[in-house]
Order: C-alpha cells, then structure tokens, then sequence
C-alpha cells in the first residue's frame, strides 16, 4: 500500500473527487486560466510580502 500524505484531513479518494467535480463545473479549457490567475496572485502576495520586509528593514536603520 502507498503511503500517501493527507492534505488538511483530505484522502486520495476525496481529492480526486473534488478534482472532478471541478474539471465538471469549469471545463477543460478554463481550468488553465484560473491556475494561471491564482499563480499570479501567490507572485503578488510574495511581492507583497517581500516589500513589507523590506520596508521593516529600512525602518531599522
């Protein structure tokens, strides 16, 4: 048996389901569009983030 780590509680089997019911609800074609937005909002947040420590930094000296 495979040893898979659960995600927040989640097994496999309700993993792959919610992964379906979401290839259902948005379709083949818009699932890359919204992977590629919330990429994009994860680089933001970084950015965000790393401007905030830089800022805690200047403040310093």
């Amino acid at each position: 048996m495979i040893n898979v780590p659960m995600f927040l509680g989640l097994g496999m089997q309700e993993i792959l389901i919610i992964l379906v019911i979401v290839l259902l609800l948005f379709g083949g074609k818009k699932i890359p569009e919204l992977m590629r937005g919330a990429g994009k909002g994860v680089r933001a947040f970084k950015d965000g983030m790393k401007e905030v420590t830089d800022d805690d930094d200047y403040d310093e000296k």
